[in-house]
């Protein structure tokens, strides 16, 4: 496979916003040919899939959250980006107590994943959150305005895919939760 693998010569960085560079990369691939490939360079991000126990019956504590991209309101599990120095599991606890104002007594990583290999650089680093404790406030930005929901999981399931539960990322992370969970018990492997 060592002949599918290109070797970078160079970068350069075209454009920079808050939340992402634009690079050139010059790279010598098979055959010695040589291409320019655009990259979008990111911090990592991190997902977080709360579980709250009520009564017997699981929930996800999800949040409604505006995306400007696709112009819609979105259902999601609480994240974001990892802030410089910060590891991904002390992003994904500060995220879901920010968003949702919960905390997390048992956060277990399931997994990452790129998110777009062909163009970006960064990670998502996706993390299940066990015995949820309310604080009862969130902590949103001033710029984050979110609704927390709690939804029946099996509902989640049934309505990955549609609006408004249409977030590649959230179906991804939902993936990873359910490829962890042991047939007979229902529970994640840890």
């Amino acid at each position: 496979m060592k002949e599918l693998i290109w070797k970078e010569d160079k970068r350069e960085t075209v454009f920079t916003s808050r939340v992402f560079s634009v690079q050139e990369r010059h790279c010598i691939g098979p055959n010695n040919l040589s291409r320019i490939f655009t990259v979008l360079d990111a911090l990592d991000w991190v997902i977080a899939i709360p579980v709250l126990k009520i009564k017997k019956k699981e929930k996800f504590v999800m949040v409604y959250q505006w995306r400007h991209g696709s112009k819609s309101l979105c259902l999601e599990f609480p994240g974001g980006v990892c802030e410089a120095g910060e590891n991904p599991a002390e992003a994904a606890a500060r995220e879901l107590l920010e968003e949702t104002g919960y905390k997390s007594g048992n956060l277990i990583k399931l997994g990452e994943l790129s998110p777009n290999p062909a163009i970006m650089s960064n990670k998502l680093h996706v993390f299940l959150a066990e015995d949820l404790f309310d604080t009862g406030a969130q902590q949103l930005d001033p710029d984050e305005f979110l609704k927390v929901e709690l939804v029946d999981i099996d509902k989640a399931i049934k309505t990955i895919g549609k609006p408004p539960f249409n977030h590649a990322l959230m179906a991804s992370a939902l993936a990873l939760f359910y490829s962890q969970l042991t047939p007979s018990s229902g529970k994640i492997n840890q």
